[in-house]
């Protein structure tokens, strides 16, 4: 209402300056003289400025008629269009203006406006190519999906623009949260455009998340080779999935494919811990104990871990602790100062009752990095020195409030996981995961009975069922027989596969 009246306003204080001007030219004396050929015209001011005015109408109808006349000789000339294009010429500019304002409104985030201009637009231009792109943009910064997505749907009838209606097809599944149909359209996008960095991503996205790791290795290899992807995290993030797919594949049965995928993928990226334990438990398999010593002691001089321990464990399960002490020399010689070394010579020490030698081993780890693991080695060790059950106590309390050490944590949003996964549980992150201490690592044990087979041996009584550090029997040193011991040893070996 307001604006109707303000152009009322500016329409009635234009007519009125024009009036008023034009009646003062008429006041006005004197004018303009003419001579031409002998001939003399005199006209007054208002004359002169009409006279102006004929004489540019005139000019532009002489300008108008000269383009028509070049029409129509083109089309003599045999340009069947040119007469068609000189009457189109003027709504082709006003269709591209409304084009381009409709564009600046969209950016600007005035979808009304957008959607105004995109149908004045494709009245003049009768490009829906163009218009309805524009449309489909106005109508979801409105927030209207349904009308954006009959354009994209429109869109798909031209091979021109049946990307564009596509990806926007998917990015709206994607906004609902369909992810089937929009891995569906995804696949259908890439397909049309392989190279589009945004249509790779998220298909590559939606793949790992379904779990489809032979199309996201396909995607990734696309996206090595146009060089988006650095090499070497192409092999790493290509040795993730190698990993994945070759648990997909064990799970169907296939199980010598899946010994080969996870060799693969433990040779590409030796420090991906899962798949050198997947590798070297496929060589055990197949009676090659040395090839997976080979692999463990190789992924070991990368980086430590409980987990390589265990399988190097598993090369030969029925050998005495001495026996094992000394063929893990080999494994610890490469890291020796390393913590987890330190940690895992103590637990073989303790396992072949050698409690002065696992003293020695754990070192200052007791004053300078107090973990939940240090303090309960440091127990079975006063436990087979004889200590009293006081201080064996004293260090089961203390482990049960400890921080709890390296664990696998995302380096995206902290998340702290008991085993490895590609994706992070809670942000969805890709190959995220390292092992590594955070800050939350001061969170206690859940439950003392965890420390129980470092002291008397595994509990027979189930987890939930198990009694606590304060009501556990503590044999006595003196009166232990020899099972009893091995089986400290046993469950020494347990707590650092667990870790």
């Amino acid at each position: 209402m307001i604006w109707t009246v303000i152009k009322i306003a500016v329409f009635l204080v234009i007519v009125s300056a024009v009036t008023l001007g034009f009646s003062h030219l008429a006041d006005m004396s004197g004018g303009l003289r003419l001579s031409s050929m002998g001939m003399e015209f005199t006209l007054g001011p208002l004359q002169a400025v009409i006279a102006v005015i004929l004489l540019f109408l005139a000019v532009w109808l002489v300008i108008k008629v000269v383009g028509l006349f070049v029409a129509f000789l083109r089309f003599l000339a045999g340009d069947e269009t040119a007469i068609s294009r000189y009457f189109d010429r003027n709504r082709e500019r006003k269709g591209y203006e409304a084009l381009a304002e409709g564009m600046m409104a969209s950016a600007s985030g005035e979808g009304r406006l957008a959607m105004s201009k995109a149908a004045k637009a494709q009245r003049y231009l009768q490009r829906p190519e163009l218009t309805n792109l524009l449309t489909a943009q106005a109508a979801e910064q409105m927030g209207d999906t349904k009308k954006a997505s009959e354009v994209y749907k429109r869109l798909l009838a031209d091979d021109r623009t049946r990307f564009v209606g596509v990806r926007g097809l998917m990015r709206q599944k994607l906004a609902e949260g369909d992810t089937d149909t929009a891995l569906q359209l995804a696949k259908k996008a890439y397909a049309l455009k392989p190279r589009h960095r945004e249509v790779q991503d998220t298909l590559l996205k939606l793949q790992t998340e379904r779990g489809d790791w032979k199309g996201a290795r396909s995607v990734l290899q696309s996206k090595m080779r146009q060089g988006e992807l650095p090499r070497d995290v192409h092999k790493r993030r290509d040795a993730v999935m190698a990993l994945q797919e070759a648990k997909g594949v064990m799970a169907e049965g296939a199980s010598i494919e899946a010994r080969e995928a996870a060799i693969t993928a433990a040779k590409a990226s030796p420090d991906l811990i899962p798949a050198v334990v997947m590798a070297a438990r496929s060589y055990i398999d197949k009676d090659k104990p040395r090839a997976a010593e080979r692999l463990l002691r190789k992924a070991w001089s990368s980086q430590p871990h409980p987990d390589l321990a265990a399988v190097y464990a598993e090369v030969a399960p029925d050998e005495d602790p001495a026996k094992r002490l000394k063929r893990f020399g080999k494994l610890l010689e490469l890291r020796p100062d390393h913590e987890e070394s330190r940690l895992l010579r103590a637990e073989l020490n303790i396992a072949a009752e050698d409690f002065p030698a696992a003293r020695r081993a754990l070192g200052d780890l007791v004053e300078t990095h107090p973990t939940a693991r240090v303090l309960a080695i440091m127990a079975a060790v006063e436990r087979g020195e004889g200590a009293d059950d006081a201080v064996v106590r004293g260090w089961l309390a203390r482990a049960l409030s400890a921080p709890r050490g390296p664990q696998w944590c995302c380096d995206k949003c902290q998340n702290i996981q008991a085993d490895w996964t590609p994706v992070c549980d809670n942000c969805g992150g890709f190959d995220t995961l390292s092992w590594r201490e955070t800050s939350q690592n001061a969170s206690p044990l859940p439950h003392g009975a965890e420390m129980l087979p470092l002291i008397v041996g595994k509990p027979n009584a189930a987890p939930s069922e198990a009694r606590t550090v304060d009501d556990a029997e503590i044999v006595e040193p003196d009166g232990e027989p020899d099972a009893a011991r091995k089986d400290s040893g046993e469950g020494t070996g347990e707590k650092q596969s667990a870790n």
